[in-house]
């Protein structure tokens, strides 16, 4: 396997990541969100406390490992949200403010009573209310990019907020993802901020290193899927291929008529777990025992172009 740079994500066993999908480790993708998240409070409050006039606090709500496409809202209503495109990738954060936060939001800034509750915006919200909340959205993006080696290299200024019927306009890729719901609140009522991350960005910037050093070993894919994973049952199938049939021939077929397998049919034996061919193999016998013997890896693509050619 060719070397990789330290800031991409290694490959993953073909193996596991036919039996367990894209992302097999949603343990770690909610820890390596949550360690994240808490780091960037203080600084999403430093910039806060300059732009309001009465104390908030800022906490992590919920960490979720969801699709990237639930950052935005099933139903928009008066939320207002920004997709933030990075070197990497066009959509490296989904950053969501809920109707109560942009109320609150205003309070602060505007001087309200901060023992008076404030009223939640049950319209869209107006061309200040939104520059307010790209105010927020910056600070929250300039937080979550970092410096240094391991820096989102998120694109500054950001696009302009977005609420009600625009929201669904918004172009977003779907994927796994991750989903960190930050509350922040007075004594006047508190708000959902939400910043949503492919994980591929997360685990490259935000690991901490863990993925760049792990190698493709069975010691390294327990550390990485967790021993539950690795302790799970999967059931093998064999499949041995035999000659085609034209519908009419299949219809003609009766209980007790034998089929000729082709000569090469005992060296293509498939091995499959779970619907997913895994390993091309090879049928025989051992003493009174039958056998199937690892070959190669299943390769679909190769399979693809035989498939071409021998039709």
């Amino acid at each position: 396997m060719p070397s990789m740079p330290h800031t991409s994500v290694p490959e993953r066993s073909p193996i596991v990541e036919r039996l367990v999908g894209e992302t097999g480790e949603p343990q770690r993708v909610a820890d390596t969100a949550r360690a994240l998240a808490t780091r960037v409070i203080p600084q999403i409050m430093v910039d806060l406390e300059e732009l309001v006039s009465f104390p908030l606090e800022m906490e992590v709500e919920t960490v979720d490992v969801v699709r990237f496409g639930e950052a935005r809202p099933k139903r928009p209503h008066f939320e207002a949200m920004t997709i933030v495109p990075s070197k990497s990738s066009p959509d490296a954060l989904a950053i969501l403010a809920d109707a109560d936060l942009v109320g609150l939001l205003v309070g602060a800034v505007f001087g309200g009573d901060p023992d008076q509750r404030f009223d939640p915006i049950d319209r869209k919200p107006s061309p200040i209310e939104l520059d307010l909340v790209s105010v927020l959205f910056t600070s929250v993006a300039k937080a979550f990019n970092g410096s240094g080696d391991r820096a989102l290299d998120l694109n500054f200024p950001l696009a302009a907020p977005v609420s009600g019927a625009e929201l669904s306009k918004l172009a977003m890729r779907d994927g796994p993802g991750v989903k960190i719901a930050f509350r922040i609140s007075s004594a006047a009522g508190f708000g959902t901020l939400s910043v949503t991350m492919p994980q591929r960005v997360l685990l490259t910037h935000r690991a901490d290193g863990v993925q760049a050093s792990a190698a493709a070993t069975p010691t390294a894919w327990r550390t990485r899927f967790g021993e539950e994973v690795m302790r799970a049952n999967v059931a093998l199938e064999a499949t041995i291929p035999l000659s085609k049939m034209t519908l009419g021939e299949l219809t003609q077929l009766r209980v007790g008529q034998v089929i000729e397998m082709p000569k090469e049919a005992q060296v293509n034996t498939r091995l499959s777990a779970r619907r997913k061919t895994i390993f091309v193999c090879e049928f025989g016998k051992l003493g009174n025992h039958f056998t199937v013997r690892v070959r190669d890896p299943y390769d679909a693509g190769k399979d693809f172009i035989d498939g071409l050619i021998s039709g």
